[in-house]
């Protein structure tokens, strides 16, 4: 039989302190930041169309969501204030990004570095 994959149970914006907050049904939860989201999107536009590809996402620190959209019972459309909209986050990406969140922080902070580019959040 296969293994259920963790569904979330709610998702809630916290619109001043950029968060997404999701709790799911395993009693897990995690506060994903806008900035994380933002540049770990899932779209074309972020990652490429293949290994290799993926774009870097420079000044976003301070980049806010200002719509979440249901898309059927799988997903969420994240609709960012820089006009970004094009991302599909499905429950088991934001359940990875929620999990293993503090490699992707470290990951994202390294290739900023690396690209000489400082973070300057607000």
């Amino acid at each position: 039989m296969p293994e259920k994959k963790p569904r979330p149970v709610s998702i809630n914006l916290k619109k001043k302190s950029r968060l997404l907050n999701i709790d799911f049904d395993d009693e897990s939860s995690f506060e994903l930041s806008c900035e994380l989201l933002r540049v770990y999107s899932p779209s074309a536009e972020v990652r490429g169309h293949g290994p290799g590809q993926e774009i870097l996402q420079l000044g976003k620190e301070n980049v806010s969501i200002n719509e979440v959209e249901a898309v059927g019972n799988y997903a969420v459309k994240l609709v960012f204030d820089d006009g970004h909209d094009s991302g599909i986050y499905t429950w088991d990406f934001l359940y990875d990004l929620g999990t293993k969140h503090d490699d992707y922080w470290k990951s994202y902070l390294h290739a900023l570095a690396h690209a000489g580019h400082e973070r300057k959040p607000q």
